[in-house]
This record gives C-alpha cells, sequence and structure tokens, in this order.
C-alpha cells in the first residue's frame, strides 16, 4: 500500500572560490584568551592545529558576497535539482547565526530576516510560502529539516526549502588561532512527499540543548590581543571543555535516534556528522559504535569534508549532503535503500540526529 513521507527531494551547495591555506596564517600573531602572546613559534602552532583538526584549508567568500548572497545560490540548485517550481514551496526555512555581514561593516544584519531575502531573490510571489530564520549554533540546517518534518505533518504543508549558510570569516579574530578553524558556504534541501511502499525520509529524528554549565562554551567576545579592543566582537570557543562534553552527550543522541527508528548500527550506511574537528568526529564515531559493543568501524562510513572545507558551521551538513548525493566525494556513494545519519552539535550547546533512508 503506498503512503506518503517527508523525503528529500533535491540538494544544492555553494562552495566559496576563494581558497585560504594554512600557511596564510604563518605571519599571524596568535594571543591566548588571557591577552599574552603565545610562546611557540607560527610553525609550530599551524602545524599542531593541522594535526589536531585535519584542516589544511578552508574557503571564503569574496568581498562583495554576504550570506544570503551565498544561500541564494545553493537554493538555486536545489530546485534545479528537485526540478520544481519554487512557486509551490509552502516554507523556506535559513538556518545561520550571525546574519549578514558586509565586508566593510562587520555588524550582522537580520532585517529583513535572510529567509524573506532569499525568498525575495528568488522571484517568489506566493505569500502561502511561510519564510522564517532559525538560529540554533551549528545543527540550525539540521533543525531547519526537523522542523520542516514536523511542520509537514502538523500543518498538512507538503514541500519545503531549507537553506544553511554561513559567513564565518566575518567574525573570527585574526589573533585568535581558533580562527583557522571556521570557514564560510552554504548548503540547501527541498523535502517534499513522496509516495512509497515503506517507510522512506525521515525515519526519526532527536534533539536537545545542554544549557547549564555548557550554555557558554561558544560565546561572542573581543579580540585576543588586548590593543585591538575595537568594539568588534568575534567568535570565541572554550575547546577542550566542548570537545570533552560532545564526547558524553553526542553519540548518545546518535543512538538515541537509531533505536527509535528500530534500527542497529550495522543498519547504517552513512554517518554525516557535523565538520568540526576531525579528531572530534573521528572520537565521536568510535564512541558510538561501543555504544553498540562494537569496534568494528566499517570503513568509508564517515564521510569528511573539512581537510579542505574547514567548519562551515550550519553549512557543512547540507554541503557534506549535496556533496555525497551527487557522487562528488572520493570512495563515497549512496544508494536507494541507503540509511543515513546526521547528527550535529554547536552553540548553546545543542545537539540533534536525524535518520534518514534513501527513497527507491
Amino acid at each position: 500500500m503506498l503512503k506518503t513521507y517527508p523525503t528529500i527531494i533535491g540538494s544544492g551547495s555553494y562552495i566559496p572560490t576563494n581558497r585560504v591555506k594554512n600557511e596564510e596564517f604563518l605571519n599571524n600573531e596568535f594571543f591566548g584568551p588571557d591577552g599574552e602572546k603565545l610562546d611557540k613559534c607560527n610553525e609550530e602552532i599551524v602545524g599542531q592545529f593541522e594535526k589536531i583538526t585535519g584542516i589544511y584549508e578552508r574557503r571564503y567568500v569574496t568581498d562583495d558576497q554576504v550570506a544570503s548572497d551565498i544561500a541564494l545560490l545553493a537554493a538555486q540548485e536545489a530546485i534545479v535539482s528537485a526540478d520544481i517550481d519554487p512557486e509551490t514551496l509552502d516554507c523556506i526555512i535559513f538556518a545561520h547565526n550571525f546574519g549578514d555581514i558586509q565586508e566593510n561593516n562587520r555588524r550582522s544584519e537580520f532585517v529583513p530576516s535572510l529567509a524573506s531575502r532569499v525568498k525575495s531573490q528568488l522571484g517568489i510571489k506566493n505569500p502561502n510560502a511561510i519564510a522564517y530564520d532559525i538560529i540554533f549554533g551549528c545543527p540550525g540546517w539540521l533543525q531547519g529539516v526537523i522542523q520542516a518534518y514536523q511542520t509537514i505533518h502538523a500543518d498538512n504543508k507538503k514541500r519545503a526549502l531549507i537553506v544553511g549558510a554561513e559567513t564565518l570569516s566575518r567574525i573570527t579574530d585574526p589573533h585568535d588561532r581558533d580562527s583557522m578553524i571556521y570557514a564560510d558556504g552554504a548548503g540547501a534541501v527541498i523535502i517534499d512527499m513522496v509516495e512509497s511502499e515503506e517507510p522512506v525520509g525521515i525515519l526519526s529524528h532527536g534533539e536537545k540543548t545542554y544549557s547549564d554549565e555548557l550554555a557558554y562554551l561558544l560565546t561572542m567576545g573581543p579580540s585576543n590581543k588586548p590593543e585591538q579592543a575595537n568594539g568588534n566582537l568575534y567568535l570565541k570557543m572554550q575547546g577542550r571543555t566542548l570537545y570533552e562534553n560532545v564526547l558524553k552527550v553526542v553519540p548518545k543522541a546518535i543512538k538515541e535516534s537509531i533505536d527509535q527508528a528500530g534500527l542497529s548500527i550495522g543498519d547504517i550506511k552513512k554517518v554525516l556528522v557535523h565538520q568540526a574537528n576531525n579528531k572530534m568526529d573521528e572520537a565521536i564515531l568510535s564512541r558510538l559504535f561501543r555504544e553498540y559493543g562494537s569496534r568494528d568501524i566499517p570503513e568509508h562510513i564517515m564521510p569528511m569534508t573539512i581537510s579542505w572545507l574547514g567548519n562551515s558551521s550550519v553549512a557543512t551538513l547540507p554541503t557534506l549532503y549535496d556533496l555525497l548525493s551527487r557522487g562528488e566525494l572520493e570512495n563515497h556513494e549512496i544508494s536507494p535503500g541507503d540509511v543515513i545519519v546526521f547528527a550535529s552539535v554547536g552553540a548553546g550547546v545543542n545537539v540533534n540526529s536525524m535518520v534518514y533512508k534513501v527513497p527507491a
């Protein structure tokens, strides 16, 4: 018997053209959170950074681009991929954290909403295509997908565009070594109802917020270099504490979603984790398998893009999915019937996960 299920019918992404390699940070002055200049040479700082994060380069937008610009490009690609009329969209959800930030004015712009900007730039006239933003840290895009899924069930709507875009290069402190982590990018998907004789698409999901002692592990603050106190605020992270707590909560959250779908780890073809740190993502995968009493991790189960794209926050998962679905990641592919897990963690501290089955 045929039933309809919320399913990804198209995807798109925009990878900025400016390639910034680690060597470009060798002339930076790096300071610690205490305002003291780091006593290590930059060659050692960059070398340790590469070893821990697995990042060798990242992408930045050009001076004339802002987050809504690159989101538009990803959205247009997703609409073409899905082969739909954008006027048939029921909702447009835009995940970001910093709004549009101009190169020559590093202040966030949130009005009008970025979702409304993208809707306008797409030329959509339909007033019933509801457009709104979501701010949920790095898991924002995945939370947008979950919200679209919930809206489809609650309001009898059927078609949604979910886009995630960020220009982290505009809010990074050049005197903080963590600035080497961050990147720019955009990704988008179209969700629609698809007929199937068995459940496909979004099978289960889960989300959590740890806002007690973990709420301010990611925040905004002044430059690490004391004389750079010019009123600008930059993204700041308590990396070690965040790392330790991520390993406690994310694998369990993923397992909950897999269990909720009535599956086990052996049923999972790919694990798509927010690309925050190569070492951390590998540790998440290892601990996930240990949750099932296994240390036998299949080869090529976790595609990675962080080495050349860095951490683009909300854009990492949709970009990763888009590249995977198009067969553009070496040694990685997905086929009808494959089950994928999405998972992300970020500021808040927010965590979410979703189990997804590729339709036939």
